[in-house]
């Protein structure tokens, strides 16, 4: 059986360690590396329909490198 809520992260497009879905206060969500901070925007949500979306949202910006870093040059 497959598990369609299944979110795969890729690895952090700045330092290549590991990303992880971050929920804040219950109300929003972003990816973040483990290793360098690097993360998304977040995304704010209200259902638990809302939730699913934003976390499919976030993980596709991560997916294609759209992160915010403080590395320089940034």
């Amino acid at each position: 059986m497959q598990n369609d809520n299944l979110i795969e992260l890729e690895e952090c497009p700045v330092c290549r360690g590991d990303g992880m879905l971050v929920h804040e206060g219950g109300w929003n969500v972003q990816v973040e590396c483990t290793s360098c901070g690097t993360h998304t925007v977040y995304l704010e949500y209200e259902t638990e329909e809302e939730k699913c979306n934003a976390e499919r949202s976030v993980a596709s910006l991560w997916n294609m490198g759209k992160v915010i870093s403080s590395q320089r040059g940034e």
